[in-house]
């Protein structure tokens, strides 16, 4: 009897800010691995998704949004999605057929035209969307690029997903398991869960000032039995923002830290006691040095 083959691939899922990219992946993973906000470039790594069944292994790279860089972070946000169209099968461009087609999509579009792999194109959030509305988005986009598919889907609802897996196990190759079956991204414990704080701040706070925040684990072990001591900086630019931060009598940094308490059991399968510093580090986005500290640049 002849074995089936076994598939395995590395796929970029890439677009604009805001589009859905990390609703998708943790859809597709069925664990929270990437933050979700409704505020734009909430993801700022390049994170590995492991999606694995019985006979496939699928990769997926969760970019950053492509943007027009406005600082040094902005830049390696971008360069950090740029990458991971490199030594890839296939390549998920994600829109939001609630958006209009927009200079920043053709923009990605210019950036394929020397992509070799299949590139589908995902018309997400149509549950907020009438069909015709949906056929109208699948007429827009279908000009921007040579696409191997056009595939609505919702995301949030996890709505054809099922159809985006299939049609990725038709173009991945045979190939090895990457990695082991119950591992699902390539993300230590420690930055995950400074991602769940700051997925709480964006949550949390209405300001502009998110974008001027970084959260970074600077300890965290067991303390006592199945109890874990997580010590958290959260880094912001300016004093004004650390008063904003902490709220009055620490009433953004106590819901905050509460909000982030519950996933971070989750995550860790045990109690936690949390402990968040709010610390300025002045302009750091725009600081090679502190970038580095705080794990946004290449060593």
């Amino acid at each position: 009897m002849e074995t089936k083959k076994f598939l395995s691939g590395f796929i970029a899922v890439i677009g604009r800010p805001n589009v859905g990219k990390s609703t998708l992946i943790n859809h597709i993973i069925k664990e929270k691995v990437t933050i979700v906000s409704d505020k734009a470039q909430t993801t700022r790594n390049r994170i590995l998704c492991i999606h694995t069944d019985e006979n496939s292994q699928m990769i997926f790279l969760d970019t950053p949004g492509i943007h027009k860089p406005k600082h040094k972070l902005g830049e390696f946000m971008d360069d950090a999605a740029y990458q991971s169209l490199k030594d890839i099968e296939a390549v998920l461009f994600l829109v939001a057929g609630t958006d209009k087609k927009g200079p920043g999509d053709m923009f990605i579009s210019e950036k394929l035209k020397n992509c070799t792999v299949p590139v589908f194109l995902l018309i997400n959030k149509i549950d907020l969307l009438t069909k015709e509305q949906v056929l109208q988005a699948i007429m827009s986009y279908r000009e921007l690029y040579p696409f191997a598919q056009i595939i609505p889907i919702s995301a949030k609802r996890g709505e054809n997903v099922d159809v985006v897996l299939d049609e990725l196990k038709q173009i991945l190759p045979e190939g090895p398991k990457y990695f082991p079956d119950d591992m699902i991204t390539d993300q230590p414990e420690r930055l995950l869960v400074a991602e769940i704080v700051r997925e709480k701040l964006l949550l949390v706070m209405n300001e502009e000032i998110p974008h001027a925040i970084a959260v970074y684990v600077e300890e965290m072990k067991t303390r006592s039995k199945n109890k874990v001591y997580i010590r958290t900086n959260i880094y912001v630019e300016r004093n004004s923002q650390k008063r904003i931060v902490i709220g009055k009598n620490g009433s953004i940094l106590k819901e905050v830290g509460a909000l982030a308490r519950q996933d971070i059991e989750t995550l860790l399968g045990s109690s936690v006691y949390l402990d968040i510093w709010v610390k300025i580090k002045a302009d750091w986005r725009n600081k090679v040095a502190a970038l580095r500290e705080l794990g946004y640049t290449k060593e």
